[in-house]
């Protein structure tokens, strides 16, 4: 059986204030017109089909266009919420869709009832497991802690156990929306950390035949039956070196995974430069990036004028601009800059911590307190997005 995964669509997000809605709505033709001509059994979508919980109405229209194409074309599609995702909203007559072909799996207490498609081996059960936000979720689970891994692992215990009843040789795929451990995350996704921890392990997916992925950006094998397909689309400057695919998988007659890599399309290339304003302008070897949507960081020691419009002219794409002047190692805003780069709001706030008491940091009764308003501040803004 074939299958073609994609997620994190974020259907109605810009680009530094650049509407991608036309972007998006050719990648769904791309989309349509790839599951077509590969003669896909199933298009599986693993979560963030919107960026945020109450869509513009444009977005609403491309996904309900592609739902049409997708179902009159003959081609199953199996489709979670994601963390960005209104699961309330996006499972809104799932029930009647689900008549069309068109699986909605936004429910976390549905997550054990599968899609069965059939083909000449036998039966494939795709479960899908909507984003599990562990505060809200641990009551269905009964889970002992309220963490990622543990509401994903009582979720798989649900999974293994329907398959467990099922006609020996049934194959299995899951959908998920999670950052799992040996995945790289980009800038543009929303942080999804519980108690200090993000990740979870791959091992909590054992036992199925593929794994498909959702919430980071980047395309990834995590190991040769658990992969991430990536968005179709850029979303930040940090997914510049990104090549945008979705994941052609093949699901033998035993559970063998054969997975082609098929690219996106792109709307226009991402470029960062840095160094001093004058030689931005004259540098030759950056003609290459002249047709870019830009991120300049301007090197210069002062800030000089009008930087922006002066690099308009050489590159009209630019969208972003940051200042980060030359300076010594004893600078004192180099050493802070340098503090502060790739760690987290724990950590920063901790170091913070530190600071105001002349060099002594949290104890771990203190470290939990910060760790529970950070997760208290999080899922009050999920439950407020539930909400609507």
């Amino acid at each position: 059986m074939r299958f073609l995964h994609t997620s994190d669509w974020h259907l109605g997000r810009s680009f530094h204030r650049v509407s991608l809605l036309d972007a998006q709505a050719a990648f769904l033709d791309h989309l349509v017109t790839t599951a077509r001509e590969h003669d896909v059994d199933a298009v599986l979508v693993a979560g963030d089909v919107y960026d945020r919980a109450v869509p513009p109405l444009a977005a609403v229209e491309l996904f309900d266009q592609v739902l049409h194409r997708l179902a009159a074309a003959g081609v199953p599609t199996v489709m979670i919420s994601g963390n960005h995702d209104s699961a309330r909203r996006l499972g809104v007559a799932s029930g009647l869709i689900e008549l069309a072909g068109i699986h909605l799996r936004t429910d976390p207490a549905g997550c054990a009832g599968p899609v069965v498609l059939t083909d000449e081996h036998g039966d494939i059960a795709l479960y899908g497991l909507p984003y599990l936000e562990p505060a809200l979720v641990r009551d269905e689970f009964r889970t002992r802690t309220a963490g990622h891994e543990a509401v994903l692992g009582a979720a798989m215990e649900r999974v293994r156990a329907d398959l467990a009843q099922r006609a020996p040789g049934t194959r299995s795929v899951v959908l998920a929306h999670a950052f799992v451990a040996g995945g790289q995350p980009s800038d543009s996704e929303r942080d999804i950390t519980v108690g200090g921890v993000a990740a979870v392990p791959a091992g909590v997916f054992d036992g199925v035949d593929y794994t498909a992925l959702g919430h980071l950006h980047g395309c990834q094998t995590i190991n040769d039956r658990v992969r991430y397909s990536g968005s179709p689309l850029a979303y930040s400057f940090s997914e510049t070196r990104h090549r945008k695919t979705m994941w052609l998988v093949e699901l033998g007659p035993a559970g063998e995974i054969a997975a082609e890599r098929l690219d996106c399309p792109v709307p226009r290339p991402l470029a960062r430069i840095q160094g001093r304003l004058e030689d931005l302008l004259a540098d030759p070897s950056l003609a290459r990036h002249e047709q870019s949507w830009v991120e300049a960081t301007l090197t210069d020691p002062a800030r000089p004028a009008e930087p922006m419009a002066r690099l308009a002219e050489r590159f009209p794409h630019i969208l972003n601009l940051v200042f980060a002047p030359e300076r010594t190692d004893e600078d004192p805003l180099s050493s802070y800059a340098e503090r502060l780069r790739d760690r987290d709001d724990h950590q920063i706030a901790e170091d913070f911590v530190t600071h105001v008491r002349g060099g002594t940091g949290p104890d771990e009764r203190e470290r939990a307190v910060l760790r529970s308003v950070f997760d208290d501040v999080r899922v009050g803004n999920a439950v407020r997005e539930v909400a609507g």
